[in-house]
């Protein structure tokens, strides 16, 4: 006979991570899990003491899938790219935009400490490279961007908006281009 297939941390979180994908972050639990991975909750509960516990490793491959799916942009102006990339997210992935924006598990409390955290680096780093700014007039630019594609996603992932990208891209340029032209300006006082 056989021996069982060994169950790993990483599949345990990956297998939580695709519970808050289609069904939603709430619906993360032993059972569930353990039934996405065809085995008994021991396993699940080896490698994760608790459930919050699990939610946390289901959260960080969310956000590093999240990650990847913004910086995939594929056009000229990242940071445009970026925010509209955002908004789609919120489109296409509406359960995993709720369990990242919107329940309780994000990693910081507020706007400064996400634009101050070392996990923001790789999205600000290039953005600034591609604005030629520093890295706090980038950081400014970032937020008054985020602000406002974080409200489109939110309508459209909580069902109050449809997605359309020419509107929303658009609107994103304005606001882009208005952050730009106030730093410029203060530059050239």
């Amino acid at each position: 006979m056989p021996p069982k297939a060994k169950v790993t941390k990483e599949m345990v979180a990956h297998a939580a991570f695709e519970i808050a994908r289609e069904t939603g972050w709430e619906n993360i639990n032993a059972r569930t899990t353990a039934n996405r991975l065809n085995c008994s909750t021991q396993p699940v509960m080896y490698h994760f003491a608790t459930i919050e516990e699990l939610k946390k490793a289901a959260y960080e491959v969310a956000d590093r899938y999240h990650t990847e799916y913004l910086m995939d942009t594929g056009q000229k102006d990242m940071l445009l790219g970026i925010g509209l990339n955002y908004i789609r997210f919120a489109a296409e992935e509406e359960n995993l935009f709720r369990f990242l924006f919107q329940s309780g598990y994000a990693i910081g409390n507020n706007l400064a400490e996400i634009i101050n955290s070392e996990d923001l680096a790789p999205i600000l780093l290039p953005m600034q490279k591609a604005m030629g700014l520093d890295m706090e007039q980038t950081k400014e630019v970032f937020a008054t961007l985020a602000m406002f594609a974080h409200g489109y996603a939110s309508l459209i992932a909580n069902n109050g908006m449809k997605y359309n990208e020419d509107y929303i891209a658009e609107h994103l340029k304005r606001v882009y281009k208005g952050a730009v032209s106030v730093l410029q300006e203060e530059n050239s006082k």
